[in-house]
């Protein structure tokens, strides 16, 4: 029998704008036969603000980890603007922007030295460093401190520096793995607006892992609730609370899926590690 080969044509810009900008399908992570992420759907839509909420040892940080190339899935994949991340990580990598919980800015290193270096590490052509870094000081408030080393810098400053460090390239996704931990009450809402800015001026989505519900509910435009490695729910926190009643809070909600384990409050390891993030951010 005479066999034809079937041309697809490629997207138009109307699909490509219309499919999620994120895709992730079945995506598991196991180690020693224990399931860490556990069979992960997730869409997230261009210029989207996503949260990741759920318990210590959920599965959050390695969901995190698979989505910016850092760990390899033991099984299904994920697609970022329609990018595998299985078979085309260098072009993922170019794309996404990464907020790290630790600390990535180099104390001994100004503001504008240390946007100098991200530059070079993103391939940003020489003739406009200058301008995207100028305008990266001036859109997060550091253009006052740009000369002063980052070790001098507020904990609310070190996040904004690390914010612009991460979209110098103009990322069409941006990933925070708890951005505002430790940071006081002030810092924590100019954080909010600033990612509010760059969803407003570039089109970026944004995933946000956080425990600061009141963060997920004022920010998030859709809040996925990860348990044991599970997306137990996804929806807008009104929708989620309605779901519970008229009264219901997203504490209720998280508290009726996460059920007893929101009390654990994590081993040793994770207090230890919580506690450096914090101290960290000043």
């Amino acid at each position: 029998m005479e066999q034809h080969a079937v041309s697809i044509a490629p997207k138009t810009a109307s699909e490509e704008a219309a499919a999620p900008l994120l895709r992730t399908a079945a995506l598991t992570k196991s180690y020693d036969g224990h399931v860490v992420v556990d069979g992960v759907d997730l869409a997230i839509a261009r210029g989207e603000i996503f949260g990741l909420i759920g318990p210590n040892g959920a599965g959050k940080s390695t969901l995190i980890k698979m989505l910016t190339t850092l760990l390899p899935a033991t099984g299904g994949n994920a697609w970022i603007a329609g990018r595998d991340l299985s078979r085309s990580s260098k072009e993922v990598r170019a794309l996404i922007g990464y907020v790290p919980q630790l600390l990535s800015a180099d104390g001994a290193l100004t503001g504008r030295e240390n946007l100098l270096l991200s530059a070079r590490l993103y391939l940003i052509p020489p003739r406009e460093r200058a301008s995207r870094i100028a305008e990266a000081l001036a859109m997060t408030g550091l253009a006052g401190v740009a000369d002063r080393p980052a070790q001098h810098y507020s904990g609310g400053m070190l996040r904004r520096l690390e914010i612009a460090q991460s979209t110098l390239h103009r990322p069409v996704l941006l990933i925070m793995d708890e951005p505002t931990v430790g940071l006081d009450p002030v810092a924590r809402t100019a954080i909010w607006d600033h990612v509010r800015d760059l969803r407003t001026r570039y089109g970026t989505a944004i995933l946000i892992t956080t425990h600061v519900m009141e963060e997920a509910e004022t920010l998030c435009d859709r809040i996925g609730i990860l348990h044991r490695g599970r997306l137990e729910r996804v929806g807008s926190p009104a929708a989620l609370k309605a779901q519970l009643g008229p009264d219901a809070t997203l504490d209720d909600v998280f508290a009726q899926v996460a059920g007893s384990d929101i009390d654990q409050g994590g081993d040793y390891g994770n207090v230890r590690q919580a506690r450096f993030n914090a101290s960290a951010h000043g």
